[in-house]
């Protein structure tokens, strides 16, 4: 009988989904993710796969400590803390699983944005405390208004499509016009925050885009402004979101991702302005299976020395 590869799992999975991996490999299951522990105890294995995410990520440091590795699988879409270019470097292979969630993150986003600008939970917790009458002041609603996408990907534009069903009037903010889509390409963030009701963010992490939603950005907003959140926490400057929040310069935010997460700065969790999720856009149950598929497709071809399903571009 053939000996199974050892898988190492980085990132907390269901029990059904442990079970599926186990099934198939030996895992070594470690879902609170990267420690100095960790590393001293698997400096030197012979581990030929890892499965991770882009939040977890994975570091050229970390690659040099399994000489073995040759293939990480990143559980959704996101890899931007993988260091794909070392991993290039060393030969080892990197998958993702695109556009699996996008349907799943983009209802996300419009539950966002109609729960922060109705007041959704503020107004869930008036009702039940018994303050009826006192909390029935009007609340902005998204027909009609101004959406700003920074980032017109797959997930982009699923939203856009559902935001065309509120009558919506839409742009986006991409480092190159789309002349296909049907909706205004502006050309900065700035020029896109100034002209919206709503700034939506849906576009990759990583250095590129690291704070690109800065105070300029968010004075431009305005106070009348709602800022909501389902790409990757870096992508906001989380003290210029406070201080702009705090001076009453933003409506609100709606958060699904945080820099740092998931350590939740006290300001944001204590502001009557902020709806936060626990990264939980892309999660829905069909979501969740489509990406175990996918990795398990990625992992099989790897074993195989096939070529990956879908390998980091």
């Amino acid at each position: 009988m053939l000996k199974r590869e050892t898988l190492l799992v980085l990132i907390p999975l269901q029990a059904p989904f442990v079970a599926a991996l186990s099934e198939l490999y030996e895992l070594i299951y470690e879902p609170a993710g990267h420690s100095e522990a960790l590393w001293q105890r698997l400096h030197g294995q012979p581990l030929r796969a890892v499965l991770t995410n882009g939040t977890t990520g994975f570091s050229e440091a970390q690659m040099a400590l399994l000489p073995q590795l040759g293939q990480i699988c990143s559980w959704g879409a996101g890899y931007e803390n993988i260091d794909v270019a070392a991993a290039r470097a060393r030969g080892i292979a990197v998958s993702h699983a695109p556009g699996v969630n996008n349907a799943t993150v983009a209802d996300h986003a419009l539950a966002l944005m109609l729960g922060l600008s109705r007041g959704l939970v503020a107004l869930d917790a008036a009702v039940k405390r018994g303050d009826w009458q006192t909390s029935r002041g009007e609340r902005p609603t998204i027909n009609g208004r101004r959406l700003g996408l920074l980032g017109m990907g797959n997930i982009g534009q699923q939203i856009a499509r559902r935001a065309a069903g509120f009558d919506m009037q839409i742009a986006y903010c991409t480092r190159t016009a789309k002349p296909e889509l049907p909706w205004r390409h502006v050309e900065s963030v700035l020029a896109l925050a100034a002209e919206s009701d709503y700034l939506v963010l849906a576009c990759p992490g990583g250095a590129a885009t690291r704070h690109l939603v800065n105070r300029e950005a968010l004075q431009a907003l305005g106070p009348e402004g709602f800022l909501v959140n389902i790409a990757r926490g870096s992508v906001v400057d989380t003290e210029a979101l406070i201080a702009a929040l705090q001076a009453d310069e933003i409506a609100g935010a709606a958060l699904d991702v945080i820099d740092g997460e998931p350590v939740v700065p006290p300001a944001l969790a204590a502001s009557g302005k902020v709806l936060l999720t626990p990264h939980v856009s892309g999660r829905s149950p069909e979501a969740q299976r489509a990406q175990l598929a996918c990795a398990m497709g990625n992992l099989a071809a790897f074993f195989a020395a096939r070529e990956l399903l879908t390998p980091v571009p």
